[in-house]
């Protein structure tokens, strides 16, 4: 049989119009038995997921066959530990060595069986995301007859009573071919992300295709209809499709397509759900992560949204589904993207999203509070009320409803980052709960004019990542070679860079700095005070699609392994002159990137950039004077502020490096003659400048918690540089090229001439995210208990395109 005919979007993109909720506490699951035997020795299954349950205290399954034996035992879960196993007949065919965490998009998963084959790596293969997944295998025998397609009971979202939590859609089983994830997903042009895309082949007798689009019933018929044509439809247990916060048939899509009429439920893509990795210790999140129980008394519980916004409008419903007692309270709002759950407030876990100021809410009292500021706003709520949010972006304000009635505008002003949040302070023994709709099912009153959902598929075409010309790494890239000891070893990196950052993984050598301004050959290096070199046996050359390293063993030793960071400026760059001192500056406004070069004055002044826009970040270094240090301006700290890239010494006070002023959107400022570090009478200097672009590049601040930690960056991230600033430490790098898999516990430290490290099992590090990174435990490099860091990321993705990693 063939599959029935699916849709595709105007665009030519492949539509999946609904996905199936998993929720353990309502033990949903689907179920069917087939009436024969398939082949057990070939099959694929394919399936779209979206975890919500992270710190699972049990296994999660998400297929699972029970013939009451080992023999007809298989299994495809998450463990605790967040691998992933396929185990039949009480073997793990597969255990990942990935852990996938990332509660914020979607995964696909493949599985493909084939026993036939007579090369024993060839009878098993597990993808993640079209790729190869990274994992330990075991191979069954020659024609083996495997426990799946089997006349045994099957299931989909359970095993015995480990449940699945999360999302789940576009299940195909093809009985008797092993297939590629080619065959149900594809690399899109334009982004260079994997999507879905129809399957067109064959099933095969046992073979099904389930995407839970028929939501008007919850029979086999309905939600469990299997479209491949076979008719082999599963059981649906325990879901529900009645309107409201307990409809299990959401919107939620690996597929962005639709235009947001306001109502809720109907435009399609990846859908904001409160947030787990930043929610208070005592918000229990559950049920697709749309609901939350407070449950410590004494604390205050909040859970922000996994999408935030710059611009736009947008809107959000809450309803709190307990009671409160006269001394607990309930808050609904807005929080800072840059907030942080995991912050301590008076001895304990206090999380009010907006006691900084950054924040914004709604008490049920009927009063309003930004920062220790409460006044009167608008109406009392209590349990079953629907509280409305409507955040407009682009003029600022914040109104609130409450059963569809606006209380006026509560605030105005707002700039930034911004999200959804909800909370509630829990004094008595009374456990709070509350719903959160974010447009993935329909609101209970239609959103105001012009607001929308908090989806992907209504979030701002990005500048960086929409098209294939301008996909991230066209700006910035992570690129992985082996020296071979010879002069001409050309190195790929898929554009021309003009900033070039060298370090070797497997040896402690040098860092080298190298930038098209200055010319290839006239390096510098990160971990010492030391001049500018030139040498042509270093990087001797840029092209058009990369660079060459000639024979010098700092960058092409024969069989070490080395990392190119490399940025995209514009070329060897032309002359400025917005400042008092005239500058060579190679500029890109689109990435917010520039290379500039400069001859100091010893007197103050200041120096074009030519970004247009402020720079968030600057490093300098003197060229000719091998006694100066690398100086650092980041926005967090402010422009009076320096911190070395070459030391371990904690930020410090220094006005005269920028003559403690920030740096324009024309021009960057440098002090007189006690500003050694960027203004030395006729020293030459380099800097490296950068401004944030959304979706692209982020440069920000947060404080150590000892434990984990999550840092909204607005997009997937394929570098992150990370400084303690409080204390001495070192300058740690991490990116997707050397951290292919999570956790990320590769790092190199940009102030040393170290080889690469590696986190033990007890030293982590981060999670890279799809939307941003996560600290895992209290390495002092990332996440020391009540430490500040400063850190710069740069894109592989945005969060409108990217996929769970």
């Amino acid at each position: 049989m063939f599959a029935a005919s699916k849709t595709a979007s105007v665009s030519g993109g492949y539509q999946i119009s609904r996905s199936l909720r998993f929720n353990s506490a309502d033990s949903a699951y689907l179920n069917r038995t087939p009436a024969s035997a398939g082949n057990r020795r070939t099959w694929t299954l394919s399936a779209w997921v979206k975890r919500s349950e992270i710190s699972a205290s049990g296994a999660r399954n998400l297929y699972f066959v029970d013939g009451n034996s080992d023999s007809t035992y298989a299994s495809l879960f998450f463990q605790t530990t967040n691998t992933f196993i396929f185990e039949a007949w009480t073997v793990n065919y597969f255990v990942s060595t990935a852990v996938y965490r990332d509660p914020s998009a979607w995964y696909h998963i493949v599985i493909a069986w084939d026993t036939t084959q007579a090369t024993n790596t060839n009878r098993v293969k597990v993808y993640i995301n079209g790729q190869d997944a990274a994992g330990s295998y075991n191979y069954p025998s020659q024609n083996a007859d495997g426990p799946i397609s089997n006349s045994v009971i099957q299931y989909l979202g359970r095993a015995s009573t480990n449940t699945f939590n999360g999302y789940m859609t576009e299940v195909n089983f093809i009985d008797g071919q092993a297939l590629t994830p080619s065959s149900f997903g594809e690399t899109n042009s334009q982004t260079g992300v994997w999507q879905p895309k129809a399957y067109s082949g064959s099933y095969g007798t046992n073979g099904f295709y389930l995407n839970f689009s028929d939501n008007s019933n919850t029979t086999a018929a309905t939600l469990g209809k299997d479209y491949s044509g076979n008719g082999n439809n599963w059981t649906p247990n325990n879901f529900s499709v009645t309107a409201g916060a307990g409809n299990d048939s959401l919107v939620d899509s690996p597929t962005s397509y639709g235009t947001d009429t306001g109502v809720g439920g109907t435009v399609r893509g990846n859908y904001a759900t409160l947030n787990p990795l930043n929610a208070t210790p005592s918000a229990l999140i559950s049920n697709g992560n749309l609901y939350a129980l407070s449950n410590l008394s004494g604390h205050y519980t909040s859970a922000p949204a996994t999408i935030s916004v710059t611009s736009g409008k947008w809107y959000a419903e809450v309803v709190f589904t307990r009671v409160a007692g006269s001394t607990d309270s309930y808050y609904v709002g807005v929080a800072d993207a840059a907030w942080q759950a995991s912050q301590i407030d008076n001895g304990g876990w206090y999380g009010r999203w907006w006691r900084d100021g950054t924040g914004y809410a709604y008490g049920d009292t009927g009063n309003k509070i930004t920062g220790t500021t409460s006044s009167s706003y608008g109406a009392t709520y209590t349990q079953g009320d629907v509280i409305g949010i409507a955040l407009d972006m682009d003029a600022g304000t914040l109104t609130f409803y409450k059963n569809g009635t606006s209380q006026g505008v509560a605030f105005t002003g707002i700039t930034g980052t911004k999200t959804m949040a909800a909370g509630a302070y829990k004094d008595t023994g009374i456990t709070l709960s509350f719903d959160i709709n974010l447009g993935q099912r329909p609101f209970a009153y239609t959103a105001p004019s012009g607001f929308k959902a908090l989806c992907t598929q209504n979030l701002p075409t990005p500048t960086i990542g929409a098209t294939t010309a301008t996909q991230a790494n066209q700006y910035f890239t992570p690129v992985l070679y082996t020296g071979n000891g010879s002069n001409g070893n050309a190195i790929t990196v898929g554009f021309q860079p003009d900033f070039t950052w060298l370090k070797g993984r497997s040896n402690a050598q040098n860092h080298g700095l190298f930038d098209a301004v200055r010319g290839a050959g006239k390096g510098l290096q990160s971990n010492s005070t030391g001049a500018e070199y030139n040498l042509t046996d270093t990087l001797n050359s840029f092209n058009a699609n990369g660079f060459t390293v000639n024979n010098d063993s700092t960058f092409n030793g024969s069989g070490y392994t080395y990392v190119a960071w490399n940025w995209k400026a514009n070329g060897s760059g032309s002359t400025n002159t917005s400042g008092t001192i005239t500058s060579t500056v190679s500029a890109n406004t689109t990435s917010g990137f520039s290379v500039v070069t400069y001859t100091g004055t010893g007197s103050a002044a200041t120096i074009g950039h030519g970004l247009g826009v402020a720079p968030s970040m600057l490093i300098f270094k003197s060229r000719s004077n091998g006694s100066e240090n690398w100086n650092v301006y980041h926005k967090s700290l402010g422009a009076s502020t320096n911190i070395l890239l070459n030391s371990t010494i904690a930020a410090f006070t220094d006005a005269a490096f920028l003559n403690a002023t920030a740096p324009t959107s024309t021009v960057l400022s440098v002090g007189g003659s006690g500003s050694t570090g960027t203004n030395q009478s006729s020293g030459t200097y380099v800097c490296y400048a950068f401004a944030e672009v959304a979706g692209y590049s982020k440069f920000g601040s947060y404080t150590g918690n000892g434990s984990t930690n999550f840092i909204y960056t607005g997009f997937r991230p394929a570098y992150v540089l990370i400084r303690r600033t409080n204390v001495a430490a070192g300058w740690g790098i991490l990116d997707s090229a050397r951290n292919s898999i999570n956790s990320a516990n590769k790092s190199i430290n940009a102030n040393v001439s170290d080889a690469e490290g590696v986190g033990t099992a007890g030293s982590q590090y981060v999670d890279l995210l799809s939307n941003g990174f996560k600290c895992l435990d209290s390495s002092a490099g990332f996440n020391a208990s009540g430490d500040t860091y400063i850190y710069m990321a740069f894109a592989e993705a945005p969060f409108k395109y990217s996929l769970a990693r």
